[in-house]
């Protein structure tokens, strides 16, 4: 089994796959107004309107902007460097500047327009370098 994707409902597909556009570099693509993916070298994370919930079961199987439980994580070369290129966007959303965890990655945690948490990553001691290695080189 392997993941592959993750995908947020939304009242707003373009506004959150543009969001997405421009913290992470890479562009959506956009299938409908209704469906979107930005696809990374590992995983895809997915945007689909409240509209495809009928395609699931019903308006019931999902809300928009009322996740409270799961955070979207990107491992980055520098959370640093993120944080001062992104800092007027994420700005009203930033949740912590880059700290330091205790598991040894260098954290940088803000929301989405939708208010779902984000956090980059980079690994920033000698053990989080080793648990990362295959995913830096």
């Amino acid at each position: 089994m392997n993941l592959l994707s993750i995908r947020i409902i939304t009242t707003d597909v373009e506004k959150l796959a543009g969001f997405y556009e421009k913290i992470t570099g890479l562009k959506a693509i956009r299938y409908t107004e209704e469906f979107a993916e930005l696809k990374t070298e590992t995983a895809t994370l997915a945007f689909g309107s409240t509209k495809t919930l009928q395609l699931f079961g019903g308006d019931d199987v999902a809300k928009a902007a009322q996740n409270r439980t799961a955070i979207i994580e990107f491992l980055s070369k520098s959370v640093d460097d993120d944080y001062a290129r992104l800092g007027e966007l994420i700005g009203p959303h930033l949740v912590q500047e880059p700290t330091t965890m205790p598991w040894g990655n260098r954290s940088l945690l803000f929301r989405d327009p939708d208010g779902n948490l984000v956090n980059f990553f980079t690994p920033h001691t000698p053990e989080a370098f080793e648990r990362f290695k295959r995913d830096t080189e």
